[in-house]
């Protein structure tokens, strides 16, 4: 996985990326995978006090997110949490504590060694498409949901 370890909050200093409102963390997402929209709109759907922002990676801030840490958008998805970059399953660990209450349940996955965690969900990344397939962008959406994307 790449390594996002800038500063915190270095975009803010990179003209490229678009300003957002970054005092909510923000899920960057791949809009025509069908697992990732899928998985987007499950979030949204349980995220019930909309703790989380949430951009399509195909869209301009994304592209300008995913430059700015160097992370190419077929290997993984991007939380960006306090002004840090988070990628495959630190990311998700991320965002379970984020959401609290039974998601921290999901946490206990880090008992197993990251190299572990991270190859597993490289390969499922690697083969999303072709196991889950492609939809029209962000076509599993609600309308409702859609309005949360920046």
């Amino acid at each position: 996985m790449p390594d996002v370890s800038k500063a915190a909050y270095s975009y803010r200093q990179d003209a490229a990326v678009p300003t957002f409102d970054d005092t909510k963390p923000l899920f960057v997402f791949d809009g025509v995978c069908v697992l990732c929209s899928g998985g987007a709109s499950w979030l949204m759907k349980y995220d019930k006090r909309a703790r989380v922002n949430f951009a399509p990676a195909q869209e301009p801030l994304g592209q300008a997110l995913y430059a700015h840490y160097g992370v190419i958008m077929d290997e993984s998805y991007l939380l960006i949490a306090n002004g840090r970059a988070y990628t495959a399953t630190s990311g998700y660990l991320e965002l379970c504590k984020i959401l609290g209450g039974p998601w921290h349940l999901f946490r206990a996955t880090a008992i197993l060694p990251e190299g572990l965690r991270d190859r597993l969900y490289a390969l499922v990344a690697r083969n999303r498409y072709r196991w889950f397939g492609k939809a029209e962008y962000c076509a599993l959406l609600t309308d409702e949901q859609r309005g949360r994307l920046l």
